[in-house]
């Protein structure tokens, strides 16, 4: 069974690896391991990354996290993972005052920078269409506990029933948020949580090769 991955990279990072020590993820040997125990006779045929560039003024390590970003995307491609960005988008905003107690208020706005990752959520949902349309796969997985993308599922099980659509949540098995309904009602399987064990065993050596100089981990990952 030829098997499609649609990865959501800003949700596996933020809801599955921040802080923990297994940042430098071989996503395509998680992602098999993975479909070996839902159906050991699927096959990764292809793994999609979606993630948008880190600004530095607002990331906690400056450029050295820009450079981590970059130098991780490079390990990802040397391992046939497609790797598709999108952008942020930095725009001053007004926004209710946190007060510790209180409901907030539409009388009480303080400014604000507000910061949205553009493009991913519709890139995605583009990928997983087309990639049902091309007729090239049995099968299509989302890697992703985001709502924005029922529509693409919906959409597939209407216009492409004999696909088989799955849903990974990268999400550790302490997360204590529900699963989002409308994605499990969409999905012929689903997996819940991805544990600790499965990231240290799926994790790249310390250099990866690429085309050009290795990929090093980055000393604090």
């Amino acid at each position: 069974m030829r098997t499609a991955f649609f990865v959501d990279g800003y949700n596996v990072f933020y809801s599955l690896v921040s802080g923990t020590p297994y940042k430098w993820l071989n996503l395509k040997a998680l992602l098999g391991n993975i479909l070996a125990r839902q159906n050991p006779q699927a096959e990764v045929s292809r793994v999609c990354y979606f993630t948008s560039s880190v600004k530095p003024h607002l990331a906690s390590r400056g450029t050295d996290s820009l450079e981590a970003q970059n130098t991780y995307i490079r390990a990802l491609k040397a391992n046939d993972v497609e790797v598709i960005t999108g952008l942020h988008l930095l725009s001053p905003a007004r926004a209710p005052r946190h007060v510790a107690g209180q409901k907030p208020s539409r009388q009480d706005l303080v400014d604000i920078w507000s910061l949205e990752e553009k493009q991913t959520d519709v890139n995605i949902a583009i990928g997983m269409y087309r990639a049902a349309v091309s007729q090239q796969y049995d099968q299509v997985v989302l890697v992703s506990a985001d709502t924005d993308m029922t529509g693409a599922l919906k959409a597939i099980k209407e216009d492409f029933p004999a696909i088989k659509r799955g849903v990974i949540f990268p999400h550790k098995p302490s997360t204590k948020r529900p699963a989002p309904v409308s994605l499990c009602e969409l999905a012929d399987w689903v997996v819940f949580a991805i544990h600790e064990k499965e990231l240290a065993e799926a994790q790249f050596s310390n250099r990866v090769p690429t085309h050009k100089k290795p990929a090093v981990k980055p000393h604090y990952w």
